[in-house]
Parts: C-alpha cells; structure tokens; sequence
C-alpha cells in the first residue's frame, strides 16, 4: 500500500524539483523550531522525509507549478486552496500515525494532503464536499500510485461512519465548531486536528485527543487561516 513509485527515480521527467522539495523542507524545519512548542520535539524527521519526496507539484493547476514548493497556500480552483506546506507537516505530525492505524480526512482538495497521509497511515479515508474535486483527486492519486486511500464526494462534517471508529482525523477547512459526528467517530486514544473559527475571524488550530475512558480533552496549537467548511448547500453554489 501507499506510493509505489518514487517521483525522484532516475529516470523521472520531474527530477528538477527535487531540490524545490528539499528546500521546502528546509523551511518547514526552520519554521518548526521558531514556531512550535507544541510538542516537545519539532516536527518528525519521517514526516519531512515525506514531504521531501511526495509530488506537490502534480497536486496544484498547471499555471501554479512554479510556485508548488512555495511555503504558503495555493488556489486549486472551486474557491478552494492546497494549504502551506508547514501547516501540512504540522498537522500529519499531530496526529502521530502509524501503519496499523485508520485515518479520516475532511476536506480532500486537490488530494495532496491525503497523499502524505497515506504513507503513514494503513487507511485513509478522504471526503471532499466539491464533487468535481473529490473525482479529480480520487484519479490522480490512483495514478500516482497512492492505493491505501480511497475518497469520498460528500459532506466531511458528518464524517464517514461505515469506516469508524478512527485512530486519527483531520479537518482541512474551518468549522465554526467541532461536529459532534466527527468526535463520535473518533477512537478512545485517537487524535482529531482541526482549524475552529470564521472565515473573518481568528481561527485556532486544535488538537483534540479522546481517552481511553472517552473523555476528549483540547490543546490550541496556534492560530490559522483556512477556507471555510462548507455545506452541500454552498457546495452546489461553486
């Protein structure tokens, strides 16, 4: 499962960008130290090292290209945004994952996100409310390579139960509150990462973690911008 073909083979057409990605993770890492005590240690060596050598490239329109390994957001149409690479590896680092583990993710956009994930985690199950996304996302990371994931068109807010309980989920837009069927769907001694907040608001990334007895507990990690959870409703509008 996972990628099963390195972009940065020999005899790769995209070989110029891999020094664009070592970069990138350069960046990371320095914002990392400035930004974060969130933890006890910086971001994973094994989260950068995925990030160094997942394609964002083929992840963002053809007009963005040149800017793919830039360290901030980028329209990818519909009114939606592949999110800044440090906020990526902040967030997959988050949930601590690991190949036994289940994953859920809100808001699939162009699939990038979900494409880190899936080399961490054993499943990862994606939802995207634009539909025309989610189709898209869904065929380029079966081209890529990227067999543990499978997406969803559909409403993330109410998550993606024939597939629960998770041991991690991660929500990629802001919610203006924690959606209770998200929490429901979380596993005792999982991990859910989501923005809260309004589109002209601050909004606070949080960590949210359930103990064994049930109990889910909140950390902010620090303030963010991100495009807002839409409905099905607003959906249709785009």
């Amino acid at each position: 499962m996972g990628f099963m073909k390195s972009p940065d083979a020999a005899d790769s057409p995209d070989d110029h960008y891999i020094s664009a990605r070592l970069e990138m993770v350069g960046q990371i890492r320095e914002m990392a130290y400035e930004a974060g005590d969130y933890s006890p240690s910086p971001i994973s060596e094994e989260v950068l090292a995925i990030m160094a050598r997942v394609p964002r490239h083929r992840f963002v329109p053809q007009g963005e290209t040149y800017d793919a390994y830039a360290n901030h957001p980028l329209p990818i149409g519909h009114g939606q945004t592949i999110s800044q690479p440090y906020i990526v590896a902040l967030m997959t680092d988050l949930l601590a994952l690991d190949k036994r583990q289940r994953v859920l993710e809100v808001g699939t956009g162009s699939g990038y996100q979900a494409a880190i994930l899936s080399e961490l985690a054993g499943e990862v199950y994606s939802m995207e409310i634009v539909a025309p996304l989610a189709a898209q996302a869904a065929s380029l990371l079966h081209e890529l390579g990227y067999n543990n994931v499978q997406v969803k068109a559909g409403d993330g807010s109410a998550g993606w139960p024939e597939h629960a309980p998770y041991d991690g989920i991660i929500v990629t837009a802001a919610a203006g509150h924690v959606p209770q069927a998200l929490l429901d769907q979380l596993k005792p001694g999982g991990r859910m990462v989501i923005p809260v907040g309004g589109w002209l608001e601050v909004q606070q990334l949080l960590l949210i973690t359930k103990d064994l007895a049930g109990i889910t507990h909140l950390k902010n990690i620090e303030p963010v911008r991100f495009v807002p959870l839409i409905s099905r409703e607003q959906a249709g509008q785009i």
